[in-house]
């Protein structure tokens, strides 16, 4: 057989294994799991780290106001030296809406060793702490919860004894590029982390989604959080580590009635959303970055190369291997194109996504060594420190 055919048996290879052995991460059942409510609904307290969020705030804060929750609960918007008016947007839009009690405080500018937002939630822990909550929910500004939604995260922690539940939150998909590049970070995410994985007994895989977490607060203080990951970029892998390596129990599944309001309408804004932390995500080591590029190819875009290849040259072997490869590759995404009630015909422009992606992550590594790091939000972190590896 020629070299294109022997890759093109690999990627197919690779796809088998992925479709079988890698905890069915392209399958989208990872839903909250069964509960039912509590005899005593325990006191909660919601912190949103929030940095000129004015733009979002008014499609997302009055959905946590709007909480019905059963039991004590209390907001706390840490304003994270914003210039846009966030914080005095917050306390009209809860002079407006009514609900929940808000509480807007500010942490002056991180210390040094402290990624900003890991700062901002430290700052709004230790004043939620005062009010002694038996959970904390930990919620992104761009964030909008339907109304029962505490509840039912409540009620899950309660009823499986869960230290960290997290919720992928359902992503804004409205433009072109949000269409072809959203639905599938969430399947190579699950892809890395896969859920099942995640959730089942003595697990040893952990991760989370920072933009919604219900955490113990019992569970927090035993991790030492935010504390033991103030340097992290990827903060939510962080979090569930150090849940989980300090014996505690975590859960993350898909949303159901959790989204982001965050527009990312061109293909820029995505960008830097990826690039930011995908280089932290591989340690920042160039032989991680060397094998993700060589896998992706492999995996990704070998198979429609090889297809396409095969039936200009007639070479069979290569043609039937990629073809089959990338039939299995458009049927794992499948599911996920469903669950963002996209058209199913995106299905196999998956291997032009990957590429994407692929550029993404070499632009994150060139960022990080041009001493840029990961940049958000007016900071940059020059050189952050991945995820602690237990």
């Amino acid at each position: 057989m020629s070299v294109m055919a022997w890759i093109a048996v690999g990627s197919l290879a690779a796809w088998l294994w992925l479709l079988l052995g890698q905890g069915f991460f392209w399958r989208t059942d990872q839903r909250l799991p069964a509960r039912t409510d509590p005899p005593h609904w325990p006191r909660v307290a919601i912190v949103v780290p929030a940095r000129d969020e004015a733009e979002v705030l008014p499609l997302s804060l009055p959905s946590l106001l709007a909480q019905d929750y059963p039991g004590e609960a209390g907001i706390h918007l840490v304003d994270d030296g914003s210039s846009d008016g966030t914080g005095e947007l917050a306390r009209s839009l809860a002079e407006q809406h009514g609900g929940l009690p808000l509480t807007v405080v500010s942490p002056g500018e991180p210390e040094p060793g402290w990624t900003g937002k890991l700062w901002a939630l430290r700052y709004g822990i230790s004043v939620a702490r005062e009010s002694e909550p038996e959970y904390l929910l930990l919620t992104d500004a761009d964030i909008a919860h339907e109304p029962d939604s505490l509840r039912e995260l409540v009620a899950a922690a309660r009823s499986q004894d869960l230290d960290l539940v997290s919720l992928m939150a359902r992503l804004r998909v409205a433009s072109l590029w949000e269409r072809l590049v959203v639905p599938a970070f969430v399947y190579f995410f699950a892809q890395l982390y896969p859920f099942r994985w995640i959730n089942r007994a003595g697990a040893r895989t952990a991760a989370a989604a920072g933009g919604c977490v219900l955490l113990r607060t019992e569970a927090a203080e035993r991790a030492r959080v935010p504390e033991s990951i103030r340097q992290a970029v990827i903060d939510d892998v962080s979090l569930a580590r150090a849940v989980q390596g300090s014996g505690g129990r975590i859960w993350l599944g898909l949303a159901e009635r959790v989204d982001s309001v965050r527009p990312y309408p061109g293909l820029g804004d995505l960008w830097r959303m990826v690039s930011r932390s995908a280089y932290a995500q591989l340690r920042h080591s160039v032989l991680l970055l060397a094998g993700t590029v060589a896998g992706l190819a492999v995996v990704y875009l070998a198979p429609p190369v090889a297809l396409l290849a095969g039936l200009l040259t007639g070479d069979v072997p290569a043609a039937w291997a990629g073809g089959l490869a990338w039939l299995v590759m458009v049927g794992t995404y499948l599911p996920m194109l469903a669950y963002y009630r996209q058209s199913l015909w995106l299905a196999p422009l998956l291997p032009f996504t990957a590429f994407l992606y692929l550029l993404m992550t070499v632009d994150s590594a060139v960022q990080h060594y041009r001493g840029r790091g990961a940049a958000w939000k007016g900071r940059t972190y020059a050189r952050p420190e991945t995820a602690p590896d237990r």
